[in-house]
């Protein structure tokens, strides 16, 4: 076998590995993600110190990781089914915070009441008849994370807020 056909160190045992910027590269592919959701998932593959937060950078200059859409994304996919609460408790989970965060949160709870009797409708459909069933209902909505307020009014079946 000649030097150009034998397999390099990298491609031996091990197989290939991509690198940090490869690896960000194909989780961005699969959804948004933030920086710090990034750095936690890639911290383990980083082999010598700063050569994460230099990938990241690039990627950041380039607009591949934006936090913008990454917190967009979130409120787009669970703010159907989960309430202001929950959805918060997400972008915390994913390392967002800050005023972006605060303008979707307040976009969210102006929705809240509606976003919940869809919930509602769809798991249960009609009125509680009696009290463990109330209760039932309410422990759904509140662990959805919607407010109890909003969830009072939705078993209820009180339409204004």
């Amino acid at each position: 076998m000649s030097e150009e056909q034998q397999p390099t160190q990298a491609h031996k045992g091990l197989g290939f590995q991509p690198s940090l910027k490869g690896r960000a590269l194909r989780l961005l592919s699969q959804r948004e993600h933030s920086r710090a959701e990034l750095e936690r998932k890639l911290a383990t593959h980083e082999e010598t110190p700063g050569e994460l937060a230099k990938a990241l950078d690039e990627l950041q200059a380039r607009d591949f990781i934006n936090d913008g859409r990454a917190i967009e994304s979130v409120v787009n996919r669970r703010a159907g089914k989960l309430g202001a609460a929950r959805v918060r408790q997400e972008l915390a989970a994913k390392g967002l915070s800050g005023e972006a965060v605060t303008e979707a949160m307040d976009a969210l709870r102006e929705t809240e009441l509606s976003r919940a009797q869809e919930v509602w409708r769809k798991k249960f459909g009609q009125p509680p008849t009696d009290a463990h069933e109330r209760a039932r209902q309410m422990r759904f909505l509140i662990t959805r994370g919607f407010a109890a307020e909003v969830v009072r009014r939705v078993i209820q079946g009180d339409d204004d807020l």
